[in-house]
């Protein structure tokens, strides 16, 4: 059942019971009424009847045959009067007599001066009358037809109401939840077009600020991330192709040329000698491509523990070094630390050694004295590491593009790379909360400034 659908119905048998109590609640009411009003009334009938008994002394019979004449077109009032003693003094009409009196409800009446009963649907009014200095029991029935009728009339009235009610509730809840719900039914309609080869398109928004407009600015956001994840993707596919297709085809044209015609033993192992070495750019462009999926992993599923930044930066200046002899790293304390927790963070040792090999080796092949420089500095919870060279450095205008995967600026030319490095840098930095900065200078050096909160 759609939403639409059973928002409706919830209004409508919401507003339905509301209906009903208060109908029923109307018709209580008009039941209490109907009964006390004509209780008062038989009370007035029957002193009234008594004062014509009593103190008009007017002939009974005469009495008598009133009643009977109005009872065949009216519901007459039947009263008869009593002495304490159970002495029947006068009644309209012995043979009828629907109250049937008995020396006990006589005694109960001149007891408690007053009583109310029905027999069957008859009102039955029993009350004491005081006529000089005397008193007397007084019984006063009748059928309040008219007031059944009224009583009817309402319930008749009130099911007609509510039935009407609750077909126009039921059409102004369908057509108003139709229009609350009309912005929703766009939406779908306009996601329904939405699909991998046209990300561009957007939901409308509207100005007032609304659920709806929220749902629907979010949604956009979403569509926003997914369109620049699919880019991304699509970037990431087509510059790790040309990255893995260069040195393969380099294996392949190697290994083919070798096999046209016999060759000595020092051109095989030319050939072999470079085979491997783009074997060796191979297998470090699938290992940066592994270390950049892994810095792209939920924190969350990341091991993190407390970890010395010395003890990291000396492990990777040993792991650049061994790969290149002729590195030369340098590691300098600006200032002394207090104790351990001053020196260290909360990181993955792998993948923050992987982030400082990069920023060494980075330094190193863009130096002509292949020299790097780090220097570590401690202030307030924060621990500052500066990666300096005096290497070529970056343009003006390269300097935003450098975090960028796969890009690869003017220097290209002036040694190897895959243009992932730095980008795989800035993910681990960021994967640890640190911040990643640069300054350089043509022909005078870069300096890469790099900073963790300490524990």
């Amino acid at each position: 059942m759609k939403i639409r659908t059973r928002l409706t119905i919830l209004f409508t048998l919401v507003t339905a019971t509301i209906l009903l109590v208060f109908a029923a609640i109307i018709i209580y009411s008009a039941k209490e009424n109907r009964e006390r009003e004509f209780y008062a009334l038989l009370k007035k009938e029957a002193i009234t009847k008594a004062n014509l008994i009593l103190n008009a002394e007017i002939d009974s019979k005469t009495l008598q045959d009133i009643y009977r004449n109005n009872r065949a077109t009216l519901n007459e009032v039947e009263v008869a009067i009593y002495n304490p003693s159970f002495k029947l003094l006068y009644h309209d009409a012995v043979d009828i007599d629907v109250v049937k009196e008995t020396k006990p409800m006589i005694d109960e009446i001149a007891k408690k001066g007053e009583i109310q009963f029905y027999q069957k649907e008859w009102q039955v009014i029993g009350t004491t009358y005081q006529f000089e200095g005397k008193k007397y029991i007084i019984t006063a029935a009748a059928y309040d037809g008219f007031g059944y009728v009224k009583i009817y009339n309402l319930i008749e009235t009130c099911i007609v109401v509510f039935i009407i009610s609750i077909l126009v509730l039921f059409m102004a809840g369908r057509f108003f939840s139709k229009q609350a719900f009309e912005p929703i039914v766009n939406m779908t309609d306009k996601a329904k077009m939405i699909s991998a080869t046209n990300l561009d398109l957007r939901l409308d928004t509207n100005e007032s600020k609304d659920e709806i407009s929220e749902l629907a600015s979010t949604f956009n956001e979403m569509l926003n991330r997914l369109e620049n994840s699919f880019d991304s993707q699509k970037h990431f596919v087509s510059n790790i192709s040309h990255e893995l297709r260069t040195p393969l085809s380099a294996i392949i044209a190697e290994l083919e040329l070798s096999t046209h015609k016999e060759r000595n033993v020092e051109e095989y192992k030319t050939v072999i000698l470079n085979t491997l070495q783009d074997a060796k750019k191979l297998a470090k462009l699938s290992n940066s491509l592994l270390d950049l999926a892994k810095a792209n992993y939920d924190p969350s599923e990341i091991a993190f523990k407390q970890v010395r930044i010395d003890e990291v930066l000396l492990d990777a200046r040993q792991q650049v070094q061994k790969s290149n002899p002729n590195y030369n790293i340098a590691i300098h304390f600006e200032n002394d630390f207090e104790d351990d927790n001053q020196i260290s963070v909360n990181a993955n040792e792998y993948l923050l050694k992987v982030a400082f090999v990069n920023l060494f080796e980075n330094g190193c092949k863009f130096s002509d004295d292949k020299q790097s420089l780090v220097s570590i500095s401690f202030e307030k919870n924060k621990i500052k590491l500066n990666f300096s060279d005096n290497g070529i450095g970056i343009s003006t205008e390269e300097l935003e593009y450098i975090f960028t995967p796969f890009y690869r600026g003017s220097n290209k030319t002036h040694a190897d790379g895959n243009g992932i490095g730095l980008s795989l840098t800035k993910k681990i930095i960021q994967l640890h909360k640190g911040t990643i900065s640069v300054s350089s200078k043509k022909n005078e050096g870069t300096t890469f400034t790099v900073q963790f909160n300490s524990l």
